[in-house]
């Protein structure tokens, strides 16, 4: 599910995401054409989320090079998202290029909504009437900067999307590898499978939209998800940057994430943030040494590597790590062993008594902080809220003195005494 925001520049698309997702991820100023790189997030409205996607400024027909990739980024969208928010300025009314969007968006499949952006008041909203001529069909009027009309749209766009997919396979198990380019997911999932299912060749890249494979596997139902190789946003264009929106999506649709690294290669610093992502949405996660049947081995290779990878890793450190070699298909189907078992551990709920005694004993061994003003601050109570995933709420007289390593010191305690292999885990803390 995506939400794609094309317009003209300088229409306030990047304000109309700012307010929609909460953050200050897109730069707003009234220069035409300010957002160069495409920004991706995520709008929560009364417990639907949301992904959205920022396209910049959709200039057509144009012959400059910048806003030739802006247009083909935006016209991409129109083939990859299932709702498109076409953004237009009540304050200069339809212009050329907002007749050529519209051209385009009327051949196009994607259900559209018209969004007449800075009807700061209700002579504005008259006026936005107006884009009715565009035979897009109804016209909400908003203003990004005061909330006037954001949730009448929201409402609309709720509506129009497509409905998800997890009600229907429930009990279906989704791992999605992820990682750079050419490390070798499709080859993994080929591997799986028996068969070429996804393409594969040598050269970086070639999995440009998410592949999905129904897979049998002990009594059990998978869906192994390939994607795309995720690069940075700044350095992909056109295709290659929607083939890293799809890759993010299929981490935020799957259950378990396997992290797939070259063992021929050194580790780089997108393959953290790959992982980062991971956690960031709480999913579970694999690491996979793909291409181990190349590496020179002697007695201790395999516990030299983890060692590595482990320091590498940091606070990631508690992500099973599999060596597989997609060509001998070692160890391929201990890797889907393994993901099975993160996602138990992901649904694991830990009874209240249980909790209470580990937390109590960590308390021992080390005593909570104190608050700037040097009151101690004291746990009462913890209880898990949530699985799949966890969630534990911890309950204090000073929930503010908690330190962050403080509850890592927490965290480690709770992977020791429960598990949780593979599975990010969320500790709040909130007064008594």
């Amino acid at each position: 599910m995506l939400v794609a925001i094309v317009g003209r520049p300088n229409v306030g698309k990047s304000t109309l995401f700012n307010r929609l997702t909460g953050s200050r991820q897109a730069i707003v100023e009234d220069t035409p054409g300010v957002t160069r790189d495409r920004v991706y997030g995520e709008a929560e409205w009364e417990g639907h989320t949301i992904p959205l996607v920022d396209t910049g400024g959709y200039v057509p027909r144009s012959d400059d090079p910048y806003e030739r990739a802006i247009r083909e980024q935006a016209e991409i969208a129109l083939e990859d998202a299932d709702v498109i928010l076409f953004v237009v300025d009540v304050t200069t009314g339809i212009t050329d290029t907002d007749q050529a969007i519209a051209n385009v968006l009327r051949r196009a499949d994607t259900p559209v909504l018209v969004v007449a952006n800075k009807a700061d008041n209700q002579e504005r909203e008259w006026a936005a009437s107006e884009f009715y001529q565009l035979g897009l069909g109804d016209v909400h009027s908003v203003s990004s900067t005061n909330r006037r009309g954001i949730d009448d749209m929201m409402r609309v766009l709720v509506e129009a999307l497509p409905g998800t997919e997890e009600a229907a396979d429930a009990d279906r198990v989704r791992i999605s590898l992820v990682g750079k380019p050419n490390v070798g997911k499709s080859s993994l999932v080929n591997a799986t499978l028996g068969f070429d299912r996804a393409i594969v060749t040598e050269k970086p890249g070639t999995t440009r939209d998410t592949v999905q494979s129904l897979v049998q596997y002990e009594d059990r139902e998978l869906m192994l998800v390939d994607t795309a190789g995720m690069r940075k946003r700044s350095k992909t264009e056109g295709v290659e940057f929607y083939a890293t929106v799809r890759s993010e999506r299929a981490i935020r649709a799957g259950d378990v994430c396997v992290l797939v690294l070259d063992a021929t290669e050194e580790l780089h610093k997108q393959d953290l943030s790959v992982l980062n992502e991971v956690n960031t949405h709480k999913k579970g996660m694999v690491i996979a040494v793909n291409k181990w049947d190349l590496v020179p081995k002697d007695g201790g290779t395999m516990k030299q590597y983890t060692k590595y990878l482990k320091q590498y890793l940091g606070r990631l450190d508690h992500a099973p790590i599999v060596y597989v070699s997609a060509v001998t298909k070692q160890r391929v189907y201990e890797l889907l062993d393994k993901a099975l078992a993160v996602a138990e551990e992901r649904e694991k709920r830990v009874q209240t008594s249980a909790l209470n005694d580990a937390v109590q004993a960590a308390l021992q061994e080390k005593h909570p902080p104190t608050t700037s003003s040097g009151a101690f601050v004291n746990i009462n109570y913890v209880t898990q809220v949530r699985e799949a995933p966890p969630v534990f709420a911890f309950f204090a007289n000073h929930p503010e003195g908690i330190r962050t390593d403080y509850e890592r010191y927490l965290e480690g305690k709770l992977r020791e005494a429960f598990g949780f292999e593979g599975v990010p885990l969320t500790l709040v803390f909130k007064e008594k």
